[in-house]
């Protein structure tokens, strides 16, 4: 494979790219080949109050600059996104390890975000409301709510910035990012090519830092009025504790558990080959992927044979090989993890139908893994597995499928398949999540609101309801 280069990493703060300098820094490693690529600076309390006092002030500007100038800047950014996308997505590639292809169609769609609230910044009304007395004028308005501070995992380092961006910055609102410190370098390309569309100098800072001391710190600050975090279920009810201390909203998208209900009367080899596609893109680490594969028991044995057959085909590399399906996994702690969840089902009586073993030599890599018959006292039943492990169980009612799929305090995505329009409508109503698909797995599309339920979180992003998280309603009555 030809070699390529990755990106300084830097901090933008109040328009300017600043380096390491005497800033401690953290090591950014290709979990393909366990390589350091670069040093990430790290922000200092100073500089996360000049980021701070910084967002104050061009937010004073950003909001009264005019819808259609914000959505023009928003649609030169998403051009230079897809002009750049291949140079990201290398990015992308080697800080985090998703094939290359995964990483391109990832920045695409991160484009799309962009061009998507740039049309909707346009579409900020508010309304007149007829008065109760004569010669009073009642008027309804939804103005930016205010600086925000925004929290992004390492798994989607392109889409998942884009949907906070992209919303915030349409609103009006100034941003404080910090990405994930394991994929740094394609959150800042997400910045440079905002900076380079024209967006106003400290409109949008990004930093990165010790987690704790960033989050306490942006957040106890009365400058940041909203809050909005992706990531996993403990961070997030941390994060809302310092919301609440400041009354401050905060938008939370957290984790999943994904059930898949598979219906006797559904096409077997399209939800078992689709299965296995979705639950290992991403190498399992993506949160709305499916992940327990609930099957009704006559068609058990041949979905499993199915499922097991299209996991053995997929190809594990490193992603910047152009026939690699499924990279590594972000890091060693991953991969003690998937190890430890597999032993635990294994002493409990789950039986191994693929993979199952950590990848010698160089990387993080895992083995794709089904497990079938996992009892219920089994860890991965209960947690989050976050990797390349699938489980299989069968089920036999309706109501019985419903009841497993919907136990866990997790709900952000389910999936069904059925021919029966009786059962699509039956499982649409009683599946408990923010996301359902029927029939596909392909579910998210920027004109889709994208959140969860229960303990998965509570707001959405994208889609029409997307940009209202960063509107202040504000009535004003004028006799």
């Amino acid at each position: 494979m030809p070699t390529y280069k990755y990106d300084p990493l830097y901090l933008f703060i109040d328009g300017a790219w600043l380096e390491a300098g005497s800033r401690d820094t953290a090591a950014v490693v290709n979990p393909a080949t366990g390589a350091a690529l670069g040093r990430l600076p790290l922000a200092t309390a100073a500089d996360l109050e000049q980021a701070l006092a910084t967002a104050q002030a061009a937010f004073d500007v950003w909001r009264h600059t005019v819808p259609e100038q914000r959505a023009r800047i928003l649609k030169n950014a998403a051009n230079l996104m897809r002009e750049r996308a291949g140079h990201i997505a290398v990015q992308m590639t080697l800080e985090e390890g998703k094939p290359l292809g995964e990483s391109r169609d990832e920045v695409l769609r991160a484009a799309d975000y962009f061009e998507w609230f740039a049309e909707e910044a346009r579409r900020i009304d508010g309304r007149v409301v007829p008065a109760n007395r004569p010669g009073v004028q009642q008027l309804v308005k939804r103005q930016a709510i205010g600086p925000v501070a925004a929290f992004t995992p390492w798994n989607f380092p392109a889409i998942t910035p884009a949907r906070k961006l992209s919303a915030a910055l349409a609103a009006g609102c100034s941003v404080i990012l910090k990405p994930g410190e394991e994929s740094p370098a394609t959150a800042l390309a997400l910045a440079r090519c905002l900076d380079d569309a024209g967006l106003p100098k400290g409109v949008l800072q990004v930093v990165f830092g010790v987690p704790d001391m960033v989050s306490s710190q942006l957040i106890a600050s009365p400058i940041i009025r909203k809050v909005a975090f992706t990531g996993s279920v403990p961070v997030g009810r941390l994060l809302s504790e310092r919301a609440a201390a400041g009354v401050k909203p905060i938008t939370l998208e957290l984790g999943g558990h994904g059930p898949v209900l598979v219906f006797e009367d559904a096409d077997i080899d399209a939800a078992a080959a689709g299965g296995a596609a979705n639950r290992f893109r991403g190498t399992g680490q993506i949160c709305i992927s499916s992940t327990r594969f609930l099957i009704q028991r006559g068609a058990y044995r041949r979905f499993a044979e199915q499922f097991v057959a299209a996991t053995g085909k997929l190809v594990i590399g490193d992603g910047m090989a152009p026939d690699t399906q499924v990279g590594p996994l972000a890091n060693p702690r991953q991969l003690a993890k998937m190890e430890a969840l597999v032993a635990d089902a294994v002493e409990q009586g789950a039986k191994v139908l693929a993979g199952g073993r950590r990848i010698d030599g160089p990387g993080y890599f895992f083995e794709p893994t089904v497990l079938a018959d996992v009892p219920m006292s089994a860890r991965i039943m209960h947690e989050e597995p976050f990797g390349p492990i699938a489980v299989l169980r069968p089920f036999d009612t309706i109501e019985d499928g419903l009841a497993e799929a919907n136990r866990l305090p997790y709900a952000l995505s389910a999936y069904a398949f059925t021919r029966d329009a009786r059962t699509a409508i039956d499982v649409g109503d009683g599946l408990e999540a923010g996301m359902i698909g029927i029939n596909q797995y392909r579910i998210v599309a920027t004109e889709l609101p994208f959140g969860g339920m229960k303990e998965s979180g509570h707001g959405s992003e994208g889609g029409t309801e997307g940009i209202g998280h960063y509107l202040s309603n504000k009535f004003i009555s004028q006799a």
